[in-house]
């Protein structure tokens, strides 16, 4: 069943687990992904970031496949557009069907930042959808000599939220997109986590999370994340399945990323305790 996250997050909130937004990058993968969460009978975000679209997939192939999958499955899933770089291409996925936008203005200020929300969330709320947006910065590879100024603190997070009137809010506690360099775990900041969920009720996203430890993601399901955002890993997981396939065919071949990815995808649902949801 097509739904926005509004419902589900409150639930994940309250019961203490995560669900995992599994970024797509063509048709097959939205596939993937929502058999997999078909399969195990669990919600889902299905995402795909403004950078992704291209030749692979475009913002209305992406809206009308995963708005069928999404529709036809007897789990609820949301169409999320993750990243979404303007108040422009929000409007556009909004307009097109997707019920859940994230407008990423987290490297501009405070101000600017608050003011694009806003104007994303006016719209959004006019057509039923729900938006996420970020605070701080998660950075595409760690910075070691810059780690305290990436963390969002709680007096921000609360200033945000208010301001901006966002449904969701991804923090940045220790994380990083991409992967890791030298394959380190990144050391994440617990105590930044606890004091923005003391401070605001807003349900808190995790981008990153690939590479991030099982551990460390687990623990933050259970003390307020309700959503965790995985690509690498995913992509990850479908080439190593398909070169240890040593698929002769395309078909052997989709069969084995298609393994890869859900196997992937599988694991994640395990570390957030992710629970089925009616």
């Amino acid at each position: 069943m097509l739904v926005n996250s509004r419902e589900l997050f409150k639930i994940a909130q309250r019961e203490h687990f995560a669900i995992p937004g599994a970024n797509f990058v063509d048709m097959e993968s939205i596939k993937f992904h929502v058999g997999t969460a078909q399969e195990l009978q669990l919600p889902l975000i299905l995402e795909v970031a403004e950078s992704h679209l291209g030749d692979n997939i475009s913002l209305e192939d992406a809206v009308l496949v995963g708005r069928k999958y999404a529709e036809e499955a007897s789990v609820p899933v949301v169409l999320h557009l993750d990243h979404g770089e303007s108040f422009e291409t929000c409007r556009r996925a909004i307009d097109l069907g997707f019920t859940s936008v994230m407008i990423d203005a987290s490297q501009k200020s405070f101000e600017e930042n608050a003011a694009v929300t806003k104007r994303v969330v006016e719209y959004a709320h006019a057509h039923g959808v729900v938006v996420e947006a970020e605070i701080g910065h998660v950075a595409s590879n760690f910075n070691e000599n810059d780690r305290e100024s990436l963390y969002t603190t709680a007096e921000e997070a609360k200033a945000f939220t208010e301001a901006s009137g966002c449904d969701s809010l991804a923090i940045s506690i220790g994380t990083a997109h991409g992967v890791y360099k030298a394959k380190a775990i990144p050391e994440i900041s617990f105590k930044a986590l606890s004091e923005i969920r003391a401070a605001v009720d807003t349900p808190l996203v995790l981008h990153g999370g690939s590479g991030s430890g099982d551990d460390n993601l687990r623990r933050c399901a259970r003390e307020g994340i309700c959503k965790v955002n995985v690509y690498t890993d995913l992509y990850l997981a479908a080439m190593a399945a398909a070169a240890q396939a040593k698929a002769g065919d395309y078909l052997a071949l989709r069969n084995a990323l298609k393994r890869g990815m859900s196997d992937c995808l599988k694991h994640y649902y395990s570390v957030f305790e992710t629970r089925r949801i009616k």
